[in-house]
C-alpha cells in the first residue's frame, strides 16, 4: 500500500535522519569487485584503507568466498550494516553499484560508492571522484543525499535500461573486453562491430498514462541518469526530467544499418535528441509488451538478463540514501 504524502514525508525525514548518524558514526562495509575496471585490488585496498585510518573510521572490506556472487556479498553487507548501524559501500562499476544499490534500496542504511569502473556514470553524476583517495574522503565527510533509482519489473537501474539492439551490444563488448580489455576505446569498435550485424526490429505496445503507442525500433533505452543523457545530445527537457522524479524513454524508428552508424556518430558528438529518426519522452511508469514474446533480454546498468514479459518500467517507491561530496569536495563533471 502508498503512503499518503504526510505519512511518506515522516518516513523519509525518520531515514535520513537515521542515515546521517550512520554515515557520521557507522562502519563502512566495503563490497569490492575484484573484476572492476583495470586497477589493481590490492593497491586500490591500500589507498582507500589508509585515508579510512586517518580519519579514524571503522571498515571492513568485503570480497567474494567460495562460490559467493556478488548479490550474495551485497546482501551480506546490508544485514551486517542494519546490526552494526553501518555504512554500505560499493567499490567497482556501473554494474557492481547496481547490484550492492539493488540490495541497499529500501533497508534504510545509507549507500556510499567508490566508482572503479569503465564509465562510471552514477559516480560521475552525483560528482563523486573516479580517484579512490578522494572518492574514500566523502565517506568520511560526505552528506546524505536522496537519489531516484529506477525499476523493471522489480530490478533496480541506477543508470539505464534497455532492450532490443542496446543489449546486444553491452553482451557483445564484454566479450570484446576479455579478449582486448577494458576502455572505451574497445567499447566503441565492438559496438560499430554489432551495428553491422544489426537486422532485428522490436514491435512494441508501449502504455503509459492511460495512452498506447504501437512502435517499431531495433531498441528502446530507458534513461535514469541525466549526464548520460545530456552527453549524448537528448533534449534538455527530458535530461532534466530525471531531476524531477521521471525516467526518460528513447527509440529509434526503423532504419538501415548506414544510418544507425549516424547515429551512433551523433550520439558521440552529444547530438542525438536532433535526429528525426530519434524520439524521447519522460514518464513515471511505462508498460512494454513486445509482439510475438515471452520473455526479453533486458539490460540493466550494463547487467543483461532475461525478463518475463510485459516489462514495466517505473521509478521507484524510495530512494537510495546516497553519501555524496559536501560542495568544497565535488569532482567536475566531465
Amino acid at each position: 500500500m502508498l503512503l499518503g504524502l504526510p505519512a511518506y514525508a515522516f518516513r523519509m525525514n525518520a531515514l535520513l535522519k537515521s542515515a546521517a548518524q550512520a554515515a557520521r558514526n557507522g562502519t563502512l562495509f566495503i563490497v569490492l569487485n575484484t573484476g572492476s575496471g583495470h586497477r589493481d585490488v590490492d593497491e586500490e585496498k591500500q589507498i582507500i584503507g589508509r585515508v579510512l585510518q586517518e580519519g579514524g573510521r571503522d571498515f571492513e572490506f568485503l570480497q567474494c568466498e567460495g562460490d559467493e556472487s556478488i548479490d550474495m556479498l551485497a546482501r551480506r553487507a546490508v544485514d551486517l550494516a542494519k546490526a552494526h548501524q553501518g555504512v554500505v559501500v560499493a567499490a567497482g562499476g556501473d554494474g557492481t553499484i547496481n547490484t550492492v544499490a539493488n540490495a541497499v534500496l529500501g533497508s534504510g542504511c545509507p549507500f556510499g560508492v567508490l566508482p572503479q569502473g569503465t564509465f562510471n556514470y552514477f559516480g560521475r553524476d552525483n560528482a563523486i571522484s573516479q580517484d579512490s583517495s578522494q572518492a574514500a574522503r566523502v565517506l568520511l565527510s560526505g552528506r546524505i543525499s536522496p537519489v531516484q533509482a529506477g525499476k523493471v519489473n522489480g530490478r533496480l537501474f541506477l543508470v539505464n535500461a534497455s532492450l532490443g539492439l542496446y543489449p546486444q551490444i553491452l553482451e557483445d563488448r564484454e566479450a570484446w573486453k576479455k579478449q582486448l580489455g577494458r576502455s572505451r576505446f574497445v567499447a566503441f569498435l565492438s559496438g560499430v562491430a554489432t551495428l553491422l550485424q544489426s537486422r532485428h526490429q522490436l514491435r512494441l505496445r508501449i502504455e503509459s498514462s492511460g495512452q498506447t503507442l504501437l512502435l517499431r525500433t531495433p531498441t528502446l533505452f530507458i534513461g535514469n541518469n541525466r549526464l548520460q543523457l545530456v552527453q549524448a545530445g537528448i533534449y534538455t527537457e527530458h535530461a532534466e526530467a530525471v531531476a524531477q522524479g521521471q525516467l526518460t524513454a528513447v527509440a529509434v524508428r526503423p532504419i538501415g544499418t548506414l544510418a544507425l552508424f549516424g547515429l551512433l556518430l551523433r550520439g558521440m558528438l552529444g547530438r542525438l535528441g536532433e535526429a528525426e529518426k530519434v524520439q524521447s519522452f519522460s514518464f513515471r511508469r511505462l508498460t512494454v509488451a513486445p509482439h510475438g514474446m515471452k520473455r526479453v533480454k533486458v539490460a540493466t546498468d550494463g547487467e543483461i538478463a532475461w525478463m518475463q514479459v510485459p516489462l514495466v518500467f517505473e521509478v521507484a517507491a524510495e530512494p537510495l540514501l546516497l553519501l555524496v561530496p559536501t560542495p568544497a569536495d565535488q569532482a567536475e563533471i566531465a
